[in-house]
């Protein structure tokens, strides 16, 4: 049973497949693997960085050695930032360096290899052995807060990332300053085996009526304005106005826009690390937005190493829209951010994306059914649940949607949830072997 938030009414049931419960399915154990978490089983070429490569009709991360990998990884992997976070940590861990050698090892016990976005991967890295890290910048939400400053600190309209119209200044040439204040700090990891790659923003507005945005709501002396003008200009002649633009118009548009943004971040992400993969800005918006927008993933496609993708408002993910994703792109995908809420949690669970579950084992039924659907797409390299602690409601300095809610794999006293744990595992531990009997099905 699902809702979407605990003031929502409306109870829905929903099937959930589990390892113990999948016709065909014996559960094995999983092959040895390398230092990095890569199955020893086939070694692919080697290169000393983690990359990409589609063997057979499946793409693989392939890891420094050469061993085929899937991340499964838990989001914002560091000490907890409240007060009541610090009180507890300072009970439990000596230092930094005592709370990730002992929290690594909880994850890698119940089949975590690695850490997501927002992660502590300078502390990590302190360690001999860290788990394969992440690492995020913003360069356009740095710009924003800048940018803003030129309305008194108010947009007159803002979209529910804070960007003014939902419009993302790709043509500003202010915004190429914040990317190079934004990335050069990445240089220091450009040697790290164990850093899997870069994700820039997070959740940036592509959405598909941009030129109309651009061309009715900046006004005229402004950089956006005049890039849509002129494409308008180019695509359909000088006299053409809003009327003329048909929808074909308006996805190409999208595509020159968005490639806006990629030329410009990946240059210069490439200038300061060549090594390692880019993840994308982390897609989310499906209604009129870049998930359905085949323009905006062909050009993903040809920038990005690994499409990154964060998934609500979904049970489980729709098999068609997978395979759009990854034949729209010619690329894999990760998951980055998805999850439940558990009502014996005893947090009010009003915020977030996420739906609300009864029990903490629900949500582990939750994530076995989700992850069970996304090893059958041969374009999944993995996936990150969202997120290592809960919500501390006593945090008012939180962002809103992280402020009352349980997202975690524990509370905000370092507990584990174990029933939630215990099923994550399962399908952890068998992640090889449900990836060969999906395509032995299929065969």
């Amino acid at each position: 049973m699902s809702r979407r938030n605990a003031l929502d009414t409306v109870w829905t049931a929903y099937s959930a497949k589990t390892i113990d419960r999948l016709p065909g399915f014996k559960p094995s154990e999983e092959p040895p693997v390398s230092q990095f978490g890569g199955w020893r089983t086939e070694k692919l070429e080697a290169t000393g960085f983690f990359r990409t490569q589609k063997v057979g009709d499946r793409w693989w991360i392939i890891d420094p050695e050469g061993y085929q990998f899937i991340h499964r990884a838990v989001v914002a992997f560091r000490p907890g930032l409240s007060d009541n976070m610090k009180r507890s940590f300072n009970e439990l861990f000596d230092d930094n360096l005592h709370w990730a050698e002992d929290q690594t090892r909880l994850l890698a016990k119940y089949g975590f290899n690695g850490v997501g976005a927002w992660s502590a991967a300078d502390i990590l890295r302190e360690m001999e052995q860290p788990p394969v890290y992440t690492v995020i910048v913003s360069p356009m939400a740095s710009y924003r807060r800048e940018h803003i400053k030129r309305f008194g600190g108010k947009y007159e309209q803002a979209g529910w990332q804070g960007y003014r119209y939902d419009l993302v200044m790709v043509f500003d040439p202010e915004f190429d300053e914040h990317i190079e204040n934004s990335l050069k700090p990445i240089e220091k990891y450009k040697n790290d085996q164990f850093l899997l790659g870069y994700f820039t923003d997070n959740e940036l507005p592509w959405v598909n009526d941009a030129l109309d945005r651009h061309l009715k709501l900046l006004g005229e002396d402004e950089h956006g304005h005049i890039a849509a003008r002129n494409w308008l200009n180019e695509h359909k002649g000088f006299e053409a106005g809003l009327e003329d633009v048909t929808h074909e118009d308006r996805i190409a548009f999208t595509g020159f826009y968005f490639e806006t943004y990629m030329r410009k971040v990946t240059e210069v992400l490439r200038k300061y690390d060549p090594n390692h993969m880019y993840l994308g800005c982390r897609f989310n918006q499906e209604r009129e937005q870049e998930l359905t927008n085949p323009e905006i993933f062909r050009v993903a496609g040809e920038y990005m190493d690994i499409i990154s993708i964060n998934h609500y408002r979904k049970w489980e993910p729709d098999q068609e829209m997978l395979s759009n994703w990854g034949e729209w792109s010619g690329k894999p995908f990760l998951i980055t951010e998805w999850y439940t809420k558990g009502e014996d949690s005893g947090l009010p669970n009003h915020t977030g994306a996420g739906w609300n579950v009864p029990t903490q084992l629900d949500r582990g039924y939750f994530y076995q059914n989700f992850t069970i659907e996304l090893l059958k797409s041969k374009h999944c390299v993995g996936w990150h649940w969202f997120k290592y602690m809960d919500n501390d409601p006593e945090n008012i300095h939180a962002d809103p949607s992280n402020r009352d809610s349980n997202k975690g794999i524990m509370t905000i006293r370092y507990e584990p949830y174990l029933p939630l744990l215990e099923q994550m595992k399962q399908v952890n531990n068998n992640t090889y072997g449900l990836i060969n009997f999906f395509d032995n099905v299929e065969k």
